[in-house]
């Protein structure tokens, strides 16, 4: 533990005035009466309501798509509904048909029951677009030339288009048309996505979106999951991969917050950990001046020591990865003058570096490029330098405490002791400020889109900003954090989820949407100092601590579905 001195139906009777003489036969339903020998007496049927009436077309739209047209008829005679407007079924027929003349014609039809009569020319065009690229690709040149001239350029909308449609004319033949316009070509396909396209100027009521009932039914999967504190794994858009029967469900069985391992190789207080790019390798930094690499299982997940780095005589506090994973860069504490660049696979190093004995060299961050980094400290240093070490920029009077490379390759982001972060171009010598505190900024990390940026802010706790907007977000709750150095972090499948150490030797996660933690780790004995959570493997977490010990957090080691809480759910 470093030490740092700055201290969110009812059914309808008259069923909306809609029935079936009212001209908008889609999305309506006839009232019919039962045969007197069938109940004795005659009994009016229940008028549905329009959410009935819903149900009941997207069903019908579904079983269409599967080709089940006799079940759809039976569905629609019987309910007293209609699918879509007879108008929209004509047009529908007349567009994957390519009878072109009749599907313009249609919309002049159509035109009396749209919102807004005017997307009737934007329908148009997209309607003689597609006869005019299935002219050219039939080689009938002179044809698509007519529809250019004589149709599409009179409805003087979208000129640019027309100019770029223009230029297809020189296609030499139906590949170079496709490979040029992007368009798969005449037919079924093709003629469908037109068709998706053009149903977005008419109304539902004419007829249904495509595909509507697949699409509410992900919207309902996908709004479980996000919902779903533990959900931890990639999001399969697709349906097949889910039940619908049940309700999303992922228990923290599954989530990383079981000690998988205790790794006791260090000596003394353990005061970083951080997991390589490529989630291969963890690298662990000790006041006993020793730097061990971790080899991480890909199939078991367990960690297996590969190589320790030794002679750092001030101990290591900070430790950052080469973009492509070569180079570890390793730092001291507040009285360290040095930086140790160390080449990881051969274990040898690559360069010392310690511009003055003055100096405090205790954070690092890797250009983008992996060609450069920068370094400084709490003393006034703040370089930017090559891989061998040679100065190539440096900003005078900037007190860091920790720092980050932007991914545009010439901002860095510096943490001072005004209690802020400011942005610094190294090429046009210009900073300005990002973020303020009123409290010391003992450390922060920036998500992968670097948009957002982790704070472990003195006497404060964890604090997330937009970078972007340069506003608060969140302030997490939970985390005793006094003027000790704690790294906190991003992790889990798209940084969905903040991990960070605490002075009360817990580990603390909480669901980046939420600012009451989701778990609370158990374990070490004393401070967590550093989080680091897998950037490859979502379930796999290392934390280092002033106990001398790295934690690896995985998933409950036997996983029995029998035994996890909310039997009644899907399981990721």
């Amino acid at each position: 533990m470093q030490s740092n001195g700055e201290g969110q139906g009812q059914d309808s009777d008259t069923n909306n005035g809609n029935n079936v003489g009212a001209g908008l036969g889609s999305g309506t339903c006839v009232a019919s009466t039962s045969s007197g020998s069938e109940v004795g007496s005659m009994k009016k049927k229940k008028r549905l309501s329009q959410s009935e009436e819903d149900v009941i077309r997207l069903i019908g739209q579904h079983l269409d798509g599967l080709g089940l047209n006799q079940t759809v008829d039976l569905l629609m005679q019987e309910s007293g509904c209609r699918l879509e407007h007879t108008s929209a079924t004509k047009f529908r027929n007349h567009v994957m048909e390519g009878e072109w003349d009749k599907a313009e014609n249609d919309l002049n039809e159509l035109r009396a029951l749209m919102h807004s009569p005017n997307a009737i020319v934007r329908m148009k065009f997209l309607l003689l677009q597609q006869k005019y690229l299935e002219y050219l690709e039939d080689g009938k040149v002179l044809e698509a030339l007519q529809v250019l001239r004589g149709e599409l350029t009179p409805l003087k909308y979208n000129t640019d288009r027309i100019h770029v449609l223009s230029g297809y004319l020189m296609c030499s033949h139906a590949e170079d048309l496709r490979t040029k316009t992007e368009w798969e070509g005449k037919g079924t396909n093709s003629r469908c996505r037109l068709l998706d396209k053009l149903q977005t100027y008419l109304p539902p009521s004419v007829m249904l979106p495509p595909r509507r009932l697949q699409t509410l039914l992900r919207q309902a999967v996908e709004l479980q999951r996000d919902r779903c504190l533990y959900h931890n794994t990639k999001l399969d858009s697709s349906l097949d991969s889910v039940t619908l029967l049940l309700d999303h469900v992922c228990s923290r069985s599954q989530f990383p917050c079981y000690t998988q391992q205790i790794l006791t190789e260090h000596c003394n207080e353990v005061w970083f950990c951080k997991f390589s790019n490529d989630g291969t390798k963890l690298a662990t930094g000790s006041k006993d001046t020793t730097v061990i690499i971790w080899q991480v299982d890909p199939e078991s997940h367990q960690l297996k020591l590969l190589r320790t780095l030794e002679g750092h005589a001030y101990g290591v506090s900070y430790l950052a990865w080469s973009p492509d994973d070569t180079y570890l860069i390793a730092c001291g504490p507040d009285d360290c003058s040095e930086l140790w660049l160390w080449n990881v696979p051969t274990g040898e190093l690559r360069t010392k570096m310690s511009q003055s004995h003055e100096d405090s060299l205790t954070s690092v961050a890797w250009n983008p490029d992996g060609k450069r980094f920068v370094t400084g400290g709490q003393r006034g240093q703040f370089y930017q330098c090559d891989l061998d070490g040679n100065l190539l920029d440096s900003w005078e009077g900037v007190r860091v405490q920790c720092l980050w490379c932007v991914g545009d390759g010439r901002t860095v982001l510096a943490s001072d002791t005004h209690q802020r972060i400011r942005g610094y171009n190294f090429e046009d010598l210009t900073d300005r400020n990002i973020v303020q505190e009123d409290h010391p900024i003992m450390s922060f990390t920036v998500s992968k889109n670097g948009r957002l940026a982790l704070l472990n802010v003195a006497t404060q706790g964890v604090h997330l900003w937009d970078l972007q907007d340069r506003v608060l977000v969140r302030k997490y709750q939970g985390v005793t954090q006094g003027f000790y150095t704690i790294h906190s972090c991003f992790g889990g499948h798209n940084e969905d989820f903040i991990a960070s150490g605490s002075e009360d030797h817990k580990v603390y996660i909480w669901h980046r949407r939420s600012e009451l933690p989701i778990a609370e780790l158990t374990g070490h004995t004393r401070t967590v100092n550093c989080v680091s959570w897998n950037p490859i493997i979502p379930g796999l977490m290392a934390s280092a601590s002033d106990d001398g010990t790295v934690r690896v957090w995985g998933p409950a080691p036997f996983l029995d579905t029998q035994e996890v809480d909310g039997l009644n759910g899907n399981y990721c």
